[in-house]
């Protein structure tokens, strides 16, 4: 028990929840223009053995493949079997995800992501989700963020999913209430 408690608060404070202030986030500079976007989050992919840690997925990332855009963060828990994220395979599977996400309002929020499996994110410059090993669908927990201007700020994250069902949602609380991220929140940079 002592532990998992301690696995948990060393994760709360490796992302600067509620422990501390909120994590300032640099906005992208310069911003990115709509005709240099496209809707979406740009993503590579590496396959094969092993995929407990976010180390092991990073080398594997290596070796990395561009795959299909993802439409957002919002890939909710699937049957075993089922294609993780856009990948067009179920298991051992390495992503590197980029791109941008827009705040349409300066001010102080909270974000959170869940996985199945490993996760490791950053927006703005700040690591705002880290969750490694394998695990069911579960959240990171909550980070406060602090936005100092409307815009664009650079999103990067690594995920991997070893087997079984997966999942990779964002939310976040601009409204007041944590609710997921909508599709529209996010772009990339035009090849």
């Amino acid at each position: 028990m002592k532990i998992t408690t301690t696995l948990t608060l060393g994760l709360a404070l490796v992302a600067g929840t509620a422990f501390g202030a909120p994590l300032k986030l640099t906005p992208a500079d310069p911003q990115p223009t709509e005709a240099d976007l496209s809707p979406g989050l740009a993503v590579s992919y590496a396959f094969g053995a092993g995929g407990r840690t976010l180390a092991e997925a990073e080398a594997k990332l290596a070796r990395a493949k561009p795959g299909t855009p993802l439409v957002g963060l919002s890939y909710l828990e699937g049957s075993d079997g089922e294609d993780t994220l856009t990948s067009g395979k179920a298991h051992k599977i390495a992503a590197a995800i980029s791109g941008f996400i827009k705040f349409d309002a300066a001010g102080t929020f909270e974000v959170d992501f869940l996985s199945n499996d490993g996760l490791a994110a950053s927006i703005g410059g700040q690591q705002v989700a880290l969750f490694d090993g394998v695990h069911s669908c579960e959240p990171a927990g909550a980070v406060e963020v602090e936005v100092p201007q409307a815009g664009w700020y650079a999103l990067e994250a690594t995920y991997f999913q070893r087997k079984g069902g997966a999942c990779l949602l964002m939310d976040w609380s601009v409204s007041g209430e944590m609710e997921p991220v909508p599709d529209a929140a996010f772009a990339f940079t035009k090849e």
